[in-house]
Order: structure tokens, then C-alpha cells, then sequence
């Protein structure tokens, strides 16, 4: 049996059997989604972090191309009770470690606890606790400021839906799901995904009905250009977000976010809409809330479990945020028609004129 070694930022090391080799380290978090592990495990938001489920046999149904949310695996390193054969083939093709035959009752209490943990990772024919160890260590000494979104955004502007007839949206991509991008080119938008760092003529050139920022990975302090882009059109065009995109946006508009103990991630967070009464079940994959949602937003909709912000309107202006995922690839559906609200948003807005050319 391949040996694998998991080195706690709490003290403790933990055996299990090495699945996919390799070394790695970042922050340790963990999913209580009982299924969709493909489209988890292909999520940028988990970009830099460690990913544990909680569900005990990930890989039941295979692994399938087209359920991917990117083109490749952003989890550092992967933790399960039991990896099916082809799941662990995926991983050991994609370079990343991962890590069966753990107790992951206990390794989920242990972040429920103590939080969002640092974590070093060991895999291979003679790997030792020290190397786990090692890994851990490396970790500690990175700065939680990091320029995280270059590691999951597009490099330049791509255009989908070109040819489409409905309202165009400048996604700023800080670490998007495919599924987003799908969900607009399903109501006929023209989608313009820009870099998580455009300048605002990037975004002129696109001429958007609406902009519209994305959910990634990170604290939402460090993406100091999209925070810059809804400062400079919210005055004259319609903004959405979801995700880190609304942590972005309140940012953006005078509010605070703060980083949770350990998280929301899962297909099973109830919302509750403060206007209806409904509750929703909703996905959701984020360590940072918003704290406070400053003079320029309300708060619509809510977290059951623990009150936080899960919805976010504009007060004087359009603007409609969620924290959590309506495209909810994998999850419930009860929350698509956000997308359509979104593009609503643009039919009561006066035409921008377009900038002249110098």
C-alpha cells in the first residue's frame, strides 16, 4: 500500500492509504455535498485549498468530461473515506495527491472545531511523517494575500454567443464556473469573459447591459481591479454577482467581508428570502462573507443556519448579488430564475452612450 501522510495544522498526523502521489499544501476545508464530486473537484473556488468529503464513497458514478466547471483539478490535494479506482486515476493523471481510508468524521469535526485549517500533504512509495510535516510547515510561512485570481482566469477577452440577441454581459472572470457562462448563453445573452484584472476599457469595449462578476477562490480584499470596475460603472450600468462576486461588490460599495471559521460548501444550504418567507436549498463554496453590507445595499436573503448574507439588492441602484450558486451544477435548482432577473435588470436601464474613439 502506497503510504500517505496528512499533517494537521492542530498537531496531529494522520495515515491513510496514498491514492495519487505527490506533495501538497494549502488550506484544509471540507464538502458535504453527497454527490456531484466531478464538478467540486473541477471548481476554481477550491484553487489553493485541500479538499475533504465528507461523503464516505466519492466515485460511485464515474467520472464524465462534461460535467467539468474548468479543464482541470484545483484542489491542492483530495481527503475521502474511500476514492473508487477511476476517480483516483483521474487524480493521479491530473498530478494531484489525494488521500483515502481516513476517518473524515473526524477530520470534519476537527475543522468544525478549530476552523479552516493549514495542511501538508505526503504521498509515495517512501514518504515519511516528516515530509507531511515539511509540507505544513511551507504553508504556514504563505501570505493569505496572494494574487490568486491569475492562477484561475482567462489570460485575454473570449467571447461566447456571439451571434446571440439578447443583453450582453461582461463576466470578469475571477474564477468562474462554466456553468455561469452557460446559464446566460441559455437565455441568449452574449457573454464577453474578461481577466480578473481588466482595465475598464476592457470592459467599454465589451459594451455590456450588465456587469457581472464572478465567484472565485481567496479573500476578496486581494481582487483590487474588479473591486475597481464596480466602482467605476455602477453609477450607469447594471451589476451582478455571485460568490466571491458579491463579497467583491459590497467591498466595492463601502461594505466589509470577513472570513468564516470554516465555510459554507455543500448542495444543502438553506436560504431563506426575507421578502416571500420561501426557504430555498442552494450550493454553495466560499470561506469569506460579507460582514456588513454598507449604505448602497440590503440584504434580501439569508443563511438559516447561521443568518449570514446570502442575497444582496442595491439600494439607489441595480444591483442583484447571491453568495451562493443558482447555476447549482451539481445541486437544487430552485434558484435558476436569478439569472433572469439579472437580465432584467437591463431592460430598465437607459442605453450607455458608447465611449468615442480618441
Amino acid at each position: 500500500m502506497t503510504a500517505a501522510y496528512v499533517a494537521l495544522e492542530g498537531g496531529h498526523v494522520l495515515e491513510g492509504r496514498g491514492r495519487a502521489s505527490g506533495t501538497a499544501r494549502g488550506e484544509l476545508v471540507f464538502t458535504t455535498a453527497y454527490t456531484g464530486y466531478e464538478e467540486s473537484l473541477t471548481d476554481p473556488s477550491y484553487e489553493e485549498q485541500i479538499l475533504t468529503f465528507s461523503y464516505p464513497l466519492i466515485g460511485n458514478y464515474g467520472v464524465r468530461e462534461e460535467r467539468f466547471e474548468d479543464d482541470r483539478v484545483h484542489p491542492r490535494a483530495v481527503l475521502a473515506k474511500e476514492l473508487t479506482e477511476e476517480v483516483a486515476d483521474w487524480l493521479e493523471t491530473e498530478g494531484v495527491p489525494a488521500v483515502d481510508h481516513l476517518d473524515t468524521r473526524d477530520v470534519v469535526t476537527d475543522i468544525r472545531d478549530g476552523g479552516a485549517m493549514k495542511c501538508g500533504i505526503a504521498v509515495g512509495e517512501d514518504v515519511t511523517e516528516e515530509d507531511a510535516l515539511e509540507q505544513l510547515e511551507q504553508c504556514k510561512g504563505m501570505s493569505d494575500h496572494t494574487d490568486i485570481g491569475a492562477q484561475v482566469s482567462v489570460d485575454e477577452p473570449t467571447v461566447y454567443g456571439a451571434d446571440n440577441d439578447g443583453e450582453t454581459v461582461a463576466l470578469v472572470d475571477c474564477g468562474a464556473k462554466g456553468s455561469i457562462v452557460d446559464s446566460l448563453l441559455a437565455r441568449d445573452a452574449t457573454v464577453h469573459v474578461l481577466p480578473y484584472n481588466a482595465a475598464v476599457s476592457d470592459v467599454e469595449a465589451a459594451d455590456p447591459d450588465i456587469l457581472f462578476i464572478s465567484n472565485g477562490p481567496g479573500d476578496p480584499a486581494n481582487y483590487e481591479q474588479a473591486i475597481s470596475l464596480v466602482e467605476a460603472f455602477v453609477e450607469d450600468t447594471p451589476v451582478a454577482g455571485i460568490c466571491l462576486g458579491q463579497q467583491i461588490v459590497a467591498e466595492a460599495l463601502g461594505g466589509t467581508t470577513a472570513k468564516m471559521d470554516f465555510g459554507h460548501r455543500g448542495v444543502n444550504q438553506p436560504v431563506l428570502d426575507l421578502d416571500s418567507g420561501q426557504v430555498v436549498m442552494t450550493t454553495q463554496n466560499h470561506g469569506y462573507t460579507v460582514d456588513e453590507p454598507g449604505d448602497y445595499l440590503e440584504v434580501t436573503q439569508i443563511n438559516v443556519n447561521d443568518d449570514t448574507p446570502e442575497g444582496l439588492d442595491g439600494v439607489d441602484h441595480d444591483i442583484i448579488t447571491r453568495q451562493y450558486h443558482p447555476e447549482a451544477n451539481p445541486g437544487p435548482e430552485d434558484t435558476l430564475d436569478f439569472f433572469d432577473n439579472v437580465l432584467e435588470m437591463a431592460e430598465h436601464t437607459p442605453q450607455r452612450a458608447v465611449p468615442a474613439d480618441d
